[in-house]
């Protein structure tokens, strides 16, 4: 953690705030080696969850399955996802982010990686259910850990920085796929498990290398510890650690309050229907899209190859937030992506030749996953820190939801046709961003508390 001696609190001791220590800090290069880990395991659980649509038609024909029937392993992955998160989330705040993030990165790893080998579909379904448990326990900690270390000035941007790897996860899958079915493999599925995989064995390493979160300790009352963190992090970006004659001051006493007390009620049943809204429309548009473009798909708007360009198309709707949120806020870049996302979906439903619904789909990647960044801008910064995990990790239950219910609609898809669903979709979006209007809080350049 440092060479210095051990701290010790005296008369004349000068007080500053974690986030006053990090401003000073600055986000350089400790912060740089934390979004490499972080991202490292970001995109491999990207990874595991958009496996569900690339695998389905693979699983179906080496188990003698109906695509429907194959689908249930992403059923059940949401499902695990949707435990772990409130699980993880709240135990995270208990126990600490440190040891809740090690072991649900070696679980994703552990049950990741025996999928690949599942001897049969029964086997499979209950590997794909404790790989979702271990990855819904990942998505919240992450982001309400990374946000403990970053200063006010950058959080924004970094968190949305963070967030982009989920499109290099979907890049990677999209890839993978698309080599296994010019190869013409009989297992693809076995192929892609073990890829999703790989990112999470090479992170487990790294997160032992992560301290606490320096806000967490402090809460509870570990100030010594969050002294030498602090201490490690000014000392690696500026060269120079805290005076001698500092002291990071505890945060201001607080009883203990649940998401869904008074003061935070509004705030909380609010985002988390964002979340909602929004993953049942990402989840309902990705889940069908890969089965239907790899087989089907519309003139040339099929193939794998043109979901590698879907894929692509995520990267500058990850830059463009990252921009927003720091120059124009996270409510209204929240906005304005959930109604661009809306009418690239409207674009699909109007659609009449394959230009059209390539561009439209285009848009859609682009603009859900600048969605998907403000959104995890926001929602850390909006809880305080003694809940900030248990935040996350309702948040994520609620996308886990969505992605549960999302297969249920795609039910009209095949008896009303795929306009109709897409355009549901739109509405859903819609009513996403009328709701993000609703929220009171701004949480551009406002310290953590």
């Amino acid at each position: 953690m440092g060479s210095r001696p051990p701290h010790k609190e005296g008369i004349g001791m000068r007080s500053i705030t974690v986030d006053e220590a990090l401003d000073r800090a600055g986000a350089e290069r400790y912060q740089r080696r934390l979004i490499g880990v972080f991202g490292l395991v970001w995109a491999a659980d990207a990874m595991q969850v958009l496996a569900v649509g690339f695998t389905a038609a693979s699983i179906a024909a080496t188990f003698g399955l109906t695509l429907a029937q194959a689908l249930q392993t992403g059923s059940l992955f949401f499902l695990g996802m949707l435990i772990g998160a409130m699980a993880f989330g709240r135990l995270a705040d208990r126990i600490g982010r440190r040891t809740v993030l090690i072991v649900t990165v070696f679980c994703d790893a552990l049950f990741g990686l025996l999928s690949a080998f599942a001897p049969d579909f029964t086997i499979l379904l209950i590997l794909r259910f404790l790989t979702g448990m271990a990855v819904g326990g990942t998505l919240p900690v992450d982001y309400a850990m990374m946000s403990e270390f970053l200063p006010t000035k950058n959080r924004g941007r970094w968190l949305v920085a963070l967030e982009g790897f989920w499109a290099i996860g979907t890049l990677v899958v999209a890839l993978t796929a698309w080599v296994a079915s010019l190869a013409g493999m009989q297992d693809a599925w076995r192929l892609i498990f073990v890829v999703t995989a790989l990112p999470a064995l090479a992170g487990i390493g790294m997160r032992v290398l992560i301290p606490e979160s320096p806000h967490y300790l402090l809460r509870t009352g570990r100030n010594e510890e969050a002294r030498q963190v602090i201490d490690r992090i000014m000392t690696v970006n500026t060269g120079r650690g805290l005076a001698d004659d500092e002291e990071i001051a505890p945060p201001p006493s607080t009883p203990r309050e649940g998401i869904f007390a008074p003061a935070m009620r509004r705030t909380s049943v609010t985002i988390l229907a964002i979340w909602f809204l929004v993953s049942v429309s990402y989840y309902g548009i990705f889940t069908w899209m890969p089965a239907k473009l790899a087989s089907e798909g519309f003139g040339f708007v099929r193939g794998y190859g043109f979901l590698v360009l879907v894929a692509l198309a995520q990267l500058p709707g990850y830059a463009l937030a990252a921009y927003g949120v720091e120059r124009w806020g996270r409510k209204p870049t929240l906005t304005g992506f959930c109604l661009l996302s809306a009418a690239g979906c409207l674009l699909f439903v109007l659609a009449s030749g394959p230009t059209l619904i390539g561009t439209s789909l285009l848009i859609m990647s682009f603009a859900l996953l600048g969605t998907w960044g403000a959104l995890y801008a926001y929602t850390p910064e909006l809880f305080p820190t003694r809940s900030r995990a248990t935040g996350m990790g309702a948040a994520g239950a609620m996308a886990r939801l969505g992605g549960l219910l999302a297969p249920s609609a795609m039910v009209y898809v095949v008896s009303h046709g795929f306009g109709l669903t897409v355009g549901i979709f739109a509405c859903l979006l819609v009513l996403a961003a009328v709701a993000a209007l609703m929220i009171r809080v701004e949480t551009r350049e406002v310290s953590l508390s």
